[in-house]
């Protein structure tokens, strides 16, 4: 039985002395999509960063059966890539330019890019149909294409495993569905494994294999969608009114007024 792609085991997490995390357990199956969901301030983010290794746990996640703290910088961005909420992208910044930084864990120290490194980023182009938009700037294009072009530099990693941290808040509904259905089409096709955090839970309910909800720190909840969106787990972890529909592709959340 091969390893999980994420295995968290107690992760704790403190910032400024203040715990975020009290000891979280998870493992996320190769080629699965886990989402995490949970009100403000569960500790969702925070989570995502301490698997992309971006805040220190030591002994507490391991990637593919390796612990994190012994992977090289070089060889954690070949494994894992997230695409975060509000990406920083320097001004002028060419859309081709751009996804080629994702080939920065290929590129020898003080070297350039291979013509192997150009190949990889005009096929991840081609493959999210943005190779049109090679010469455009980000700062032109619509919130989905630039979602797709952030996309793009996370899959020009070559990484299998995907960090998505709220990977829709900023896209209306039609680039919402059109931003994950590429995402769950790239995951079939290359056998990635997506774990993402979202806001939106009927969204979450749909294309998620599994649901995890935080709630101060820890998992309060973890499931198919439809053992996690319960009206009685909703209101006590989220104190919100709402009526859990069934779905074709899983439970739709709809808020309500109270009585």
């Amino acid at each position: 039985m091969s390893a999980p792609a994420v295995e968290l085991r107690g992760l704790r997490v403190e910032l400024g002395g203040t715990p975020i995390l009290a000891g979280v357990d998870l493992a996320v199956a190769v080629g699965e999509w886990v989402t995490v969901i949970g009100p403000n301030g569960a500790g969702k983010s925070t989570l995502l960063r301490a698997v992309g290794g971006l805040l220190p746990a030591p002994g507490a996640v391991s990637l593919f059966g390796t612990p994190i703290n012994s992977l090289r910088r070089r060889d954690r961005a070949r494994v894992v890539a997230t695409v975060a909420q509000s990406p920083v992208v320097p001004a002028g910044m060419s859309v081709f330019d751009y996804v080629l930084l994702g080939r920065t864990p290929y590129i020898p120290a003080l070297g350039r890019e291979s013509a192997a490194d150009l190949a990889a980023v005009h096929e991840v182009l081609d493959r999210l149909d943005l190779g049109a938009f090679g010469h455009r700037e980000l700062a032109t294009l619509s919130g989905g294409e630039r979602q797709r072009v952030f996309l793009a530099r996370a899959l020009a990693q070559g990484a299998t495993l995907l960090l998505l941290d709220e990977p829709t808040s900023a896209l209306d509904i039609g680039h919402q569905q059109e931003v994950l259905e590429l995402v769950d089409q790239l995951r079939r096709q290359h056998e990635l494994t997506v774990l993402a955090t979202m806001h939106d839970l009927s969204i979450a309910g749909e294309y998620a294999d599994r649901l995890v909800l935080l709630a101060e720190g820890r998992v309060a909840a973890a499931g198919p969608p439809q053992e996690v969106l319960t009206e009685p787990l909703l209101a006590r972890h989220y104190r919100a009114n709402v009526r859990v529909i069934p779905g074709d592709h899983g439970p739709l959340v709809v808020p309500v007024r109270p009585r």
